[in-house]
């Protein structure tokens, strides 16, 4: 939406800085192709010896990605660039000192909803392959969380429910805090011909290109989703467990409330996940489903990697 925007170039979601924070002085890397304590100790050895410490690191990360991003936005021929990358919300530390002054837009949305979109969408529906390949509830709503109580840059946040239900409400503030005039091409991102086309990133292929403006087909539809298979309440109940109030509430909600939706959802009707079109897409989930279950469930193959982790860690 922002980036039908004629001010705002959105291209598709870059993950430039996340490597860039884990190259071992803010955060680390365990499973890098190099020697991610070695690199630790030696950055952190570098860092001490500049003029200015870390501001002279940060400086230089920045030079780096103010070359791509300038380069990306000269090209774009617009004012604005809007990196989206999700994976930026398990290194905000990192991205708030690297980018003080940048203007932060945080969405969010129903824990389960956004939990439920995840399965269906990269996991085929299997809630205990997603949840054994990414927790992905347990590893975000701390990390926005915090970063939405203690609000280190400015910030504005959007709740994702209230954008499809009345999407030019919503974004007047998003567009107050950018500096931009509100422009009714942002509702229609999809069909405006003023608008560079929606770049296709690495996120959900499933349904967003099947969109053309904000959609509400999706709101609520988490109970009967999750209703749909034996382990999709299971494995919710155990999500909301290890959440903590204080996340819960920046997200809009409590865990009182979740208890008492997943009680009525348990009670609620299946609704099976629609059959995905035969596609390259579908097939390939399908296959890469199959093999995470099948490595789960294989003992042999945890033991071949517990026993590849302790021979990593003595080599070293």
């Amino acid at each position: 939406m922002l980036g039908a925007h004629p001010e705002v170039f959105a291209p598709a979601e870059p993950h430039l800085l996340t490597p860039l924070a884990h190259l071992g002085y803010h955060e680390r890397v365990e499973r890098a192709p190099y020697d991610p304590f070695v690199t630790q100790e030696a950055l952190r050895e570098l860092v001490r010896q500049l003029p200015r410490g870390e501001a002279d690191y940060l400086e230089a990360m920045r030079a780096f990605t103010d070359g791509l991003y300038g380069k990306l936005l000269a090209a774009s021929g617009r004012r604005l660039l809007v990196d989206k990358t999700p994976a930026y919300a398990l290194v905000l530390d990192f991205v708030a000192r690297l980018y003080p002054r940048a203007r932060y837009v945080v969405l969010t949305r129903h824990p389960f909803a956004i939990w439920s979109s995840f399965v269906e969408s990269f996991f085929d529906g299997d809630p205990e392959v997603a949840h054994a390949h990414n927790p992905l509830l347990e590893r975000y709503v701390p990390a926005i969380g915090r970063f939405l109580r203690e609000r280190p840059v400015p910030l504005v946040t959007l709740r994702y429910e209230a954008l499809v239900q009345e999407p030019e409400a919503a974004l007047a503030p998003v567009c107050a805090h950018l500096g931009i005039a509100f422009d009714p091409r942002m509702v229609r991102y999809g069909e405006s011909e003023g608008a560079a086309p929606a770049a296709r990133g690495l996120g959900d292929p499933v349904t967003v290109a099947r969109e053309t403006r904000p959609t509400t087909a999706f709101l609520g539809t988490w109970p009967q989703t999750l209703a749909a298979r034996p382990a999709g309440l299971t494995v919710a109940r155990r999500i909301l467990e290890s959440l903590l109030d204080e996340d819960l509430a920046a997200f809009g909600t409590t865990r009182a409330d979740l208890e008492r939706e997943l009680a009525a959802a348990a009670g609620t009707p299946a609704r099976p996940s629609p059959r995905l079109p035969r596609t390259r897409h579908a097939l390939e989930r399908r296959l890469l489903v199959a093999l995470r279950r099948n490595i789960q469930q294989n003992a042999f193959g945890r033991l071949v990697r517990r026993v590849r982790f302790l021979c990593d860690v003595l080599l070293r």
